[in-house]
């Protein structure tokens, strides 16, 4: 009867707004009230644009919670309100923790949701969100796997990251969602193989054994060839000379069928970038990259993860155990590998049993005839330990050790022949079971050794010693025909109490001496099988029957009776002490299913290496459509070459998220202040078809046509300025001009012929301002464009006087220095004495380049052919006394995803003479070196060029607002800071622009602070932004903080900046 009343709280509580609660109390009874449409109110508060009735709602449904009451129908509403919300949040850390919590509940009602918010975070700018998204993936596909194939698209978008951040964590989620889709990770292997040392210790566990799985289906085994010639070792070592001679022949023949094994490129890319890691502080990157090296090396170069892995027996006993099981299935194949480290696997007393036991394995399976003698001194002394266990797990090695090492056997079973004296029972015990098998090996040599242990039938009462024993009396009876007969009858007495495994065995020997002595063990026999006939346990009954019928003829038995002898008496092969991780290897190294000796759950198979080679160009990345030479002698060679060849170069700069998507075939998009990417092209395109005497006309034309083009394009944006038609009124068309002009050299460049660019000395190009921001105005006058490329190595002839005034005056080129403009060259004077301003850096000594010398520095000014190139000024300075030919470069070998745009080849280089020369290098925002050849008509000289991670940059002008805004993007997990102190000789306001813009391409910020700087620059590859601010405190201290997306970037440039200073 309290449906009422409660119905009528329940109205109450609708209707007054000051109660917290909504709806009656289930304590009260009212469970019969209409109340179905109770909660469509709160919908439509939850629905609603005012966040007082959001609010208003969440404080009701939680306090229907705190009563117990069900409110699950309301739960994809409250979801849509909180989570939503928070992840359109600009703070980036907010964003990352929605998503986390919209991706742990469990609930398949918010797969939608979940859907799209993984979508939305998988294209983040922030990669600390796109890290989270990818970690939901896995989440999702656990809730609903009919989501996998709009998962798949957002893994492959992840895997084109080229965030370390993203990196590890996208990984799992393929291998959690799409193992099998391995054609995913073929445009991607490179990449991979690249960001690998910067990735996070878990992520480069899980990319290490992916591509430990990719290669063994990607690419030929190392070994092919040696397998032949190993396929039984010891046979080989111990053989007589006419079996090796017979041998050789044969496996000769099938040698030379082999064709000659040659590791592809992308292999050893793999195996040079993870050996760095064997020197990881984390145990799990070393294990992993110990078992890729085990798993795909060459076996010459395995033996690099032996330290390694040593040195990992000084950390915790879990590490320890878990390394030890690997290390003893590697010792049974790999046995040379770890004999230099055989002390470090000595036992500790301190050391937990199943630590002990596995060093007793890896020091039984390392045992060796050279050895053994220092190996069993050693096992002389654990037998003395009180750990049962491993005292009969080292009897058992001991065991071992005789049965590999034919030598030491008459020694090993006299030592374990004087522990059948040990107090201890346990001892005794494991050394007869041990003593049976090698007796096995020759028993008619160790009759007296027999005699001995059947005397121990009163005294041992362990079941498999007892048995042990038995067993070995009635298979030599024989040897001991005397004593076997007295040792049925002591057992007959005690049948009845025995354990049932020697029961079995009693069993055994009364058949035998039946067999062998029937007129002393007869009634015996029959007494040991009546007892046994009636006994508990129905294996011990069956045995007896069957025994009796066989052994014991009567007409009822069959044919089998008359071949009892040679059942039991038969000749049995001697036992193979072997190793229990002998089998082991077939899982992977490293994993559960290896550590468990079981296949655990979600295991993936190890594949077997492909008979042939997989297409190897499935790798390759699409090349760049300006870097597609002109002349189709060229394209042959560079296709012909042997070792990254230029396709595989150009792998690295596949788009990722976090940079905005720019077309790859765009000549220099930033250029013209908005022109579009698709206009430089194509003109490019056009102008790379024609021959070089190409008229300087039909050029002019073409820049007219241009200018023109990009007028349109400004006009369109609002920034469409009025102009001079001659080019004298101010810098916006001499601007355009510029960028017409670099459009121009750079198909110049890209057709890489040498006649074009000698035919063009009165078109002078200059780099552009950055597109983002307009350029400042100043008056020029009669100017002529300066470019990078008409230096000395390309037009040999020196420039006409008319083209060498000075673009603007000295002093308003100093104004411009303080503002940095990016990517913008004011006047030939900032060029021209390169060597003596910017640091140089020593590419070849004149002693090892046999009187070439060769210098280089980073020039920081824009290479016109790529904006993502950083321009590298090389120096070659002739000091031999003959001519040297054809100076060029060669076989770049360079990391995944970075790219080299070659100078052109000096043809010759007179005795004395100099010349300087312009390549571009796309590092791909990395501090990773560019190795390759530089080449002259006689002799190669490798040479690397590593840039300082201050000329990865590139400057950016904008104003204090804009700073402030970005910077403010830039939080959390991208922000980096250090305190540091200013020497005396640091007080300045010059000194500090002077050594910061030292250390770093960066330009300065206006700031109205007087006690603060800031600078500015981009990421020359992927665009990113990298703020620095700079701020004197009290007591010559100061804050410094530099905000980028890139990390590794980051922190780099705050220890560079910080020495700097300290200096």
């Amino acid at each position: 009867m309290s449906a009422s009343p409660a119905y009528g709280e329940e109205k109450g509580g609708a209707s007054s707004l000051g109660e917290p609660e909504y709806g009656h109390d289930p304590a009260s009874g009212g469970i019969f009230s209409s109340d179905y449409k109770r909660h469509d109110d709160l919908k439509e508060m939850l629905d609603s644009n005012k966040d007082s009735l959001k609010l208003e709602a969440m404080k009701r449904i939680v306090a229907m919670i705190a009563r117990g009451k069900n409110a699950s129908d309301l739960f994809p509403a409250v979801v849509k309100n909180v989570a939503c919300k928070n992840i359109e949040d600009p703070n980036q850390l907010i964003r990352a923790s929605a998503l986390r919590v919209l991706s742990s509940i469990r609930v398949p009602i918010i797969v939608p949701i979940m859907m799209l918010a993984i979508k939305e975070a998988a294209s983040d700018m922030s990669p600390y969100v796109r890290k989270t998204a990818a970690h939901a993936i896995p989440k999702l596909y656990s809730l609903d796997s009919d989501q996998k194939d709009q998962l798949i698209e957002v893994i492959e978008k992840l895997l084109a990251d080229k965030t370390t951040l993203v990196a590890g964590s996208v990984v799992m989620a393929f291998e959690e969602v799409c193992p099998e889709r391995i054609d995913l990770i073929h445009k991607n292997y490179r990449k991979l193989c690249n960001l690998l040392i910067d990735v996070e210790e878990w992520g480069q566990v899980v990319i290490i054994n992916m591509l430990t799985r990719y290669a063994r289906t990607q690419f030929l085994s190392p070994n092919q060839n040696e397998s032949l010639l190993e396929e039984n070792p010891e046979k080989a070592f111990y053989g007589s000379d006419e079996e090796e001679a017979k041998e050789d022949k044969p496996d000769a023949a099938s040698l030379v069928k082999r064709k000659p094994y040659v590791m592809d490129p992308d292999h050893r890319l793999l195996l040079r970038n993870t050996k760095p890691l064997l020197q990881s502080r984390n145990a799990a990157v070393v294990m992993a990259v110990a078992q890729l090296y085990f798993h795909l090396a060459p076996k010459a170069e395995v033996g690099v993860i032996a330290k390694a892995l040593v040195r990992l027996l000084r950390s915790h006993s879990e590490v320890q155990y878990v390394v030890l099981q690997n290390v003893a299935t590697m010792s049974i194949k790999r046995r040379g590998m770890f004999e230099p480290y055989l002390k470090s696997f000595y036992i500790r007393s301190t050391d937990p049993t199943q630590i002990k036991i596995l060093k007793l394995e890896v020091l039984t399976n390392l045992a060796n005839e050279t050895n053994i003698s220092t190996v069993l001194r050693e096992f002389q002394t654990y037998i003395r330990s009180m750990d049962k266990d491993f005292v009969a797990a080292t009897i058992q090695a001991i065991g071992r050790c005789a049965t590999n090492i034919g030598k030491v056997r008459d020694t090993c079973l006299n030592g374990l022949v004087q522990l059948l004296s040990n107090r201890d029972e346990l001892v005794v015990a494991e050394s007869v079971v041990v003593i049976k098998k090698l007796l096995q090996m020759q028993p008619s040599q160790h009759s007296e050794i027999i005699k001995h242990m059947a005397k121990l039938t009163d005294n041992i009462q362990v079941p498999m010693a007892r048995a042990s024993i038995l067993w070995l009396i009635g298979e030599y009876c024989e040897h001991v025909p005397k004593i076997a007969p007295d040792v049925l009858r002591k057992m007959a007495k005690s049948f009845t109490g025995e354990e049932d495994i020697v029961k079995l065995q009693v069993i055994n020997l009364a058949a035998k001496l039946y067999l062998t002595n029937s007129k002393q063990s007869k009634l015996l026999t029959q007494y040991v099988l009546n007892l046994a006939k009636y006994d508990q346990n129905y294996d011990i009954r069956d045995r007896a029957r069957f025994i009796r019928q066989l052994i014991v003829p009567t007409e009822k038995s069959g044919a089998l009776s008359k071949y009892a002898k040679k059942l039991f008496l038969a000749q049995k092969p001697a036992p193979i002490l072997e190793s229990s991780f002998k089998d082991r290897d077939h899982f992977q190294l490293g994993s559960l299913s290896h550590l468990l000796n079981a296949k655990a759950v979600g295991y993936q198979e190890l594949p077997d290496w492909p008979d042939e080679a997989p297409d190897p160009s499935v790798r390759n990345v699409e090349v760049p459509e300006w870097t597609k030479c002109t002349s189709r002698e060229r394209r042959k060679e560079k296709v012909e070459k042997p070792f990254y060849s230029d396709s595989e170069g150009e792998s690295g700069p596949t788009e990722s998220a976090d940079s905005e998507p720019e077309s790859v075939s765009e000549s220099d998009s930033e250029s013209s202040g908005g022109s579009s990417s698709s206009e430089s092209s194509s003109d490019s395109g056009s102008q790379a078809g024609e021959s070089g005497d190409q008229s300087e006309e039909k050029r002019k034309k073409k820049k007219k046509g241009k200018e023109g083009e990009e007028e349109e394009e400004r006009g369109k944006k609002g920034k469409k300025k009025k102009t001079q038609p001659d080019g004298k009124g101010g810098a916006e068309s001499s601007w355009e001009e510029g960028s017409a002009s670099e459009s121009s050299s750079s198909e110049s460049d890209s057709g890489s012929e040498a006649e074009e660019s000698q035919s063009e000395p009165d078109s002078k190009r200059r780099a552009t301002p950055p597109s983002s921001k307009p350029a400042p105005k100043a008056t020029r006058k009669g100017t002529k464009e300066i470019s990078l490329l008409d230096l000395d190595d390309f037009t040999p002839a020196p420039p006409q006087p008319a083209s060498s005034p000075a673009v603007v005056s000295t002093s308003l080129v100093t104004d411009l220095e303080g503002l940095t403009l990016t990517d913008t060259s004011l006047a030939p004077t900032v060029l021209s004495p390169v060597f003596s301003t910017v640091k140089t850096h020593e590419l070849l000594h004149r002693m090892a380049g046999e009187g070439l010398a060769v210098e280089y520095c980073f020039s920081r000014q824009p290479f016109p052919p790529d904006p993502r190139m950083v321009a590298v000024q090389i120096h070659f300075s002739n000091n031999t006394e003959s001519e040297v030919k054809s100076l060029r470069v060669s076989e770049p070998k360079l990391l995944s995803g970075m790219r080299i745009q070659e100078f052109q080849e000096i043809e010759s280089l007179a005795p004395g003479d100099a010349a300087t020369v312009i390549m571009g290098i796309d590092f791909c925002d990395s501090t990773q070196a560019a190795n390759f050849q530089l080449c002259t008509h006689s002799r190669q000289f490798y040479v690397s060029i590593q840039p300082p991670v201050g000329e990865l940059m590139a400057p950016v002008f904008m104003s204090e607002n804009e700073f402030r805004k970005e910077q403010g993007k830039l939080t959390g997990m991208s922000e980096i800071t250090e305190k540091l102190p200013l020497p005396e000789t640091c007080q300045s306001d010059h000194s500090i622009i002077q050594r910061v813009t030292a250390v770093a391409n960066v330009s300065r910020v206006p700031c109205g602070a007087d006690n603060e700087y800031r600078f500015a620059a981009k990421t020359v590859t992927s665009g990113s932004l990298v703020l620095i601010t700079l701020e004197r405190k009290e007591g010559a201290r100061a804050h410094l903080t530099v905000n980028s997306e890139k990390m590794v970037i980051g922190t780099m440039l705050v220890q560079d900046i910080t020495q700097a200073l300290a200096q």
